[in-house]
Parts: structure tokens; sequence; C-alpha cells
């Protein structure tokens, strides 16, 4: 079972998600939080495997509530909510440790996909929202030393791997652009996140921005071909 804790300062919005929730099979809403600073606490206490976090919510807001999470180590993951597909502020929550984000208005079933991909390891990184917020948001270094101090543990083929994830490709798309198996793409990417000491592709896909490894408007185009 799928535990998942509600955060929205709207008691309405909070009722419509958990009805959705509670009526998919296999996932649980285990609480409720109206505010940044009850969602830590209920999170703390109730250890669930899911924070759905809106980000806009009185006192503490959702990106410092993740922050705080993070911080704390807690192993639960934080599927950030937004009313605007361009809201700046998703980018922040992807840099405070947030593992994907939803629009308010997407419909029932993709909250439930969604809910569930968080909750099986992987990141909500959809290339037609997420690509635009990290290209519009992210800092860009001012040389290439970033570069060569976060990313030189990685191998050629681990660069070409984390270029395409920035790309918003799934595995099975950097499968087919590569020439190699799912499994070694799936091989590539853990050893991609455990050597950047990184949560999820998300946070992988933020950094291979923020250190100019892959950059706006270049298209991103599969590497040459190497073994």
């Amino acid at each position: 079972m799928t535990t998942v804790l509600l955060a929205d300062d709207q008691a309405m919005v909070r009722g419509g998600f958990r009805m959705i929730i509670d009526a998919a099979p296999g996932l649980e809403v285990v609480g409720e939080a109206a505010d940044g600073t009850e969602a830590v606490a209920l999170a703390r206490q109730l250890d669930p495997d899911i924070v759905l976090m809106d980000i806009r919510m009185p006192g503490v807001d959702g990106i410092e509530a993740t922050r705080r999470l993070m911080r704390a180590g807690s192993r639960s993951r934080v599927l950030v909510l937004t009313t605007f597909d361009l809201d700046e502020h998703v980018y922040d929550s992807f840099r405070a440790g947030a593992s994907g984000f939803l629009l308010k208005n997407a419909p029932p079933e993709q909250l439930v996909a969604a809910i569930r991909t968080v909750a099986a390891g992987e990141a909500l990184l959809a290339p037609e929202i997420t690509r635009r917020l990290i290209e519009e948001y992210v800092s860009w270094p001012r040389t290439g030393a970033a570069v060569q101090g976060r990313l030189r543990e990685l191998s050629e083929r681990e660069l070409d791997v984390l270029r395409l994830i920035a790309a918003g490709l799934s595995n099975t798309e950097i499968a087919a652009a590569l020439f190699v198996s799912q499994g070694t793409v799936k091989t590539h990417v853990t050893r991609i996140l455990t050597k950047l000491a990184l949560r999820d592709r998300v946070q992988a896909a933020v950094l291979a921005y923020e250190t100019g490894l892959v950059r706006p408007g270049t298209g991103n185009s599969p590497p040459h071909q190497s073994n």
C-alpha cells in the first residue's frame, strides 16, 4: 500500500484529492495538512511514501516545507502541485528536493499515475513542462569549472545518458537513442545517481543544466555511438 499525505490550504481541494486517491487500488491517504508547517510535522509523524505538496500555502510554503523534509532526511518523496505550468517556484521546488510536479487541473487518472510513478522511485520529469522550467529559471555557471568539478567522475557514456535525462527522455527512449538495452540504461542511471549523490532523475536533470552540461536551445540530440 502506497501512503499519501495531502498538503494544501484549501479543504475542498484536499477532499477532492482524497476521493480520487482512496478510490485507486493500492493508494491510501493517511493525513491532511493545511500549511507547510503542519505538512512537515505530519510527514515526520506518519512517514508517508508520498507527500502531495501545494506550493502556495500561508506561512511556510511548499518549497520551504520540502526543503525542511529533505534536510531532515525524510524518506518521503514530494510530488509538488501547482496551478501554473510555468511558475518559477516549481524549479525552486526541484532544487529543494521534490521528485516531480503536477498541475492541479490534471485529470484524476494522471494524478494517480503520477503518485505511482514517484512512489516507484521514478521522477516525474515531463519534457513539455519540466524542461521549459529548468531552462528558463536555472542559474548558469560563470565558467566550465563546475562541469569538471561535479561531473568528472562520470564516464563519457554516463554523460551521454545524463544529457538525455536532462532532455526529459525515459529509459526506453534513451535506450533507443543510444542503441542499448533498457537494462543497460537503468544501470547507467543508477551509477549516475550514486556517483553524484542525487536523489532521482529530477535532481540529475537540474544538475546537468546548472553545470552547463546541457544548454537551452541546443536540441540535445543523441550523442555519437560508442561502446
